[in-house]
Parts: structure tokens; C-alpha cells; sequence
């Protein structure tokens, strides 16, 4: 199919499914919006997050607000039923495309229900986006898995959480909805503030390709040349002495950090040693060799880590929850710093971590 053919097919869905209003327009540049789009993980059909229910023949209920157009167009209510809950399966195979998000329902979103129960209003236009990038889970059900447990007891009971993939919108605004475990007794930064128009979704996102803005960056922060190299403070957070690198780079080595220390937890503590797959689900695994490294026919769901303490599974949680997020920097560095920097300090009180010259924004 021609780019000319895949264009008027595009329109044709718009106006099909969910009617523009009177008000608007066909852009002139609708050429190049369906071809920035055609590019975006948005429009791969055959990804697995669209192909991953094709021996099912339809996407299950839970997923397909954010795993199918139509599940989608079925979440905001824009085929006539009610918003705010899938109705039936959806069809697979059918990606985020022009009608998923350019019909009424979805344009006039203005709040959003995160899975920790809070509900944010005033979202704008990144409500359609905060829709599915907001994760499945949150450190309230974390906390709610491990109440009444003893801190460093092992436990049957206990399995990884997993917050699911890409929740920048938790990350965004940080403790105001608790995307991360939070700490007794801590303070954290609530949404990350940043000037017009890079304030919002697609203020820093091209809404159809979903690049970077990177012009935009630079153009402020002049000393850098690439989005990672950017500084926010003059704080060493993750203690190695470089002051000169990006909060990329400072958050990284906090990670890093925190896996190492997951390691030597569960080796010294759980007593069985752990090791980590960001590919495969459930992402935490036996270590059957202890030799730090995933190793054949170790990431694999019988082997799935289950030696889980309360201690542990809040660590690997935020582990988690940063991996999944690689924007966290730039989405909310100073809540990603703090996360880390708390997880560490908890694992701290049973393993050997040095935090000396780590800073907690």
C-alpha cells in the first residue's frame, strides 16, 4: 500500500469510528503525520504488545484499553458504551492508530485514575497518554502484599510485582500517586515542574513519532549536547565523585547499585541467590550457579525467583519500576533518585552498602 493509499485509509478510520468535531480540520501535513506515525512503536501491528493474544484470537479484557485500538476506544466510551472500562475483548493485531486517540471521548479526557486509587485532574491533553502509561501497579499494592510480614522472614506467600512497562506517567508525578514503593517515614517530590511548553506529554514527545524534542532541550541546557548529559543539580548523588556527568548518570549508577545490593541480599539474607532478566517475565530468577549472571536455562518461569522477603521484594519492586522506565531521568529525576537512594538505605540495615558520598535530593 502506498503512503498516499495509507493516508486516505487513515482518514477514512477517523471519520468512521469516531466522527471529528464540526470545528476540525484535516491537517495539511496529514502526509507526514501518518508517516511519522507509520514509523512509532505505536504502529508496529506485529509487535508483541499487539500479537501477544493472537492464540487467544482476541486481547483479554484487562489489557486491551492499552494493547488494541479499539480496546482503547472502548475504554474512553467513543463506541457509545462507558468510559472507564473495557466492555469485551478486543481484536489483535490492531495498534494505537489515528482514531485511537483523535475521537471526542479521548480529546476530551481531563483526569486520571492511577493504580494506586489517587485520581489527578488538570492532565490536558497527556490524559490520553497517561491512560496506559501509568503502570498496573503501584507501591500500595507492594505495601499491601507485605502487611504483617516480618521484615527479613522468607515467605511462600510472596511474589514479584511487577509495575508493567513504560509507567512514565507515574514516575512524572512522583509521590503524588505513589507509582514507586515509598518508605516509612520519607518525603518525596511530588510532580517533576518543567517550563512551557515541555510541560507536558507531547510538549517533549512528537505525539506521532514520539522522538524527543531534543532541540527543545538543548536549547536551554546549552553546556549539553545530548538529553542524558543534561545536570539538574550540583549534587553528587550516587557518590563517585564525578560532578560533571548527567543525571543519566548519576540514576544509573544508583540502579546499578541497588541490583548489586538485591544480589547480596538474597544470597546473604534469603538465602538464595537471585539474578535479574529485564526480557523475560518474571524478571527475577534462581540463580542455580551463583555466578551473578543469568546463565543457560535460568530465565525461564519455573525458575522463577521465590524466596521473597518483605525487605527484598520492595528493592526489586523499584528495581523494576526504574528499568522499565528509561525516561525516568528526564520524566522525574529527583524521584527516581530518591527510590533508589531509600531502597538502598533499607537493604543497607542487613547488607554491606557503602552510601557514603550518596545524596538524597
Amino acid at each position: 500500500m502506498t503512503l498516499r493509499n495509507v493516508v486516505a485509509a487513515a482518514a477514512l478510520v477517523i471519520v468512521a469510528t469516531a466522527p471529528l468535531p464540526a470545528s476540525a480540520e484535516v491537517p495539511p501535513n496529514l502526509s507526514a503525520i501518518v508517516a511519522a506515525w507509520l514509523a512509532s512503536p505505536h504502529a508496529k501491528r506485529d509487535a508483541e504488545a499487539f500479537t501477544h493474544w493472537n492464540e487467544e484470537g482476541a486481547v483479554e479484557v484487562e489489557c486491551a484499553r492499552c494493547h488494541s485500538g479499539p480496546g482503547f476506544i472502548d475504554f474512553v466510551g467513543a463506541d457509545g458504551s462507558a468510559a472507564g472500562v473495557v466492555d469485551h475483548p478486543a481484536a489483535t493485531g490492531a495498534p494505537v492508530d489515528c482514531a485511537t486517540c483523535h475521537n471526542p471521548a479521548a480529546m476530551a479526557l481531563e483526569s486520571i485514575t492511577f493504580p494506586s486509587g489517587v485520581t489527578v485532574a488538570g492532565l490536558g491533553a497527556s490524559s490520553v497518554c497517561t491512560v496506559c502509561h501509568q503502570g498496573r501497579e503501584s507501591g500500595d499494592s507492594v505495601a499491601a502484599a507485605l502487611a504483617g510480614m516480618e521484615e527479613d522472614a522468607v515467605s511462600a506467600d510472596l511474589a514479584f510485582i511487577n509495575v508493567h512497562y513504560r509507567a512514565a506517567a507515574a514516575t512524572l508525578l512522583g509521590g503524588a500517586v505513589r507509582g514507586g514503593y515509598q518508605y516509612d517515614g520519607k518525603t518525596y517530590v511530588e510532580r517533576f515542574v518543567h517550563p512551557a511548553p515541555l510541560d507536558s506529554c507531547t510538549g517533549c514527545h512528537n505525539p506521532h513519532s514520539l522522538e524527543v524534542a531534543m532541540t527543545s532541550c538543548v536549547a536551554c541546557h546549552k553546556t549539553s549536547e545530548t538529553i542524558a548529559a543534561i545536570r539538574t543539580g550540583t549534587a553528587d548523588l550516587d557518590g563517585d565523585g564525578d560532578v560533571t556527568e548527567g543525571v543519566a548518570g548519576e540514576i544509573a549508577t544508583l540502579h546499578e547499585r541497588l541490583g548489586q545490593g538485591i544480589a547480596a541480599y538474597a544470597a546473604e539474607v534469603a538465602g538464595a541467590p537471585i539474578v535479574y532478566d529485564p526480557n523475560v517475565y518474571p524478571y527475577f530468577f534462581n540463580d542455580t550457579d551463583a555466578d551473578g549472571a543469568v546463565g543457560a536455562g535460568e530465565a525461564v518461569f519455573p525458575n522463577r525467583y521465590a524466596s521473597w522477603t518483605p525487605r527484598l521484594l520492595r528493592a526489586a519492586y523499584n528495581y523494576q519500576f526504574l528499568a522499565k522506565d528509561p525516561g525516568a531521568f528526564a520524566h522525574n529525576p529527583r524521584y527516581a533518585t530518591q527510590i533508589t537512594y531509600d531502597s538502598l538505605e533499607d537493604l543497607s540495615q542487613k547488607v554491606d552498602i557503602d552510601m557514603g558520598g550518596m545524596t538524597r535530593p
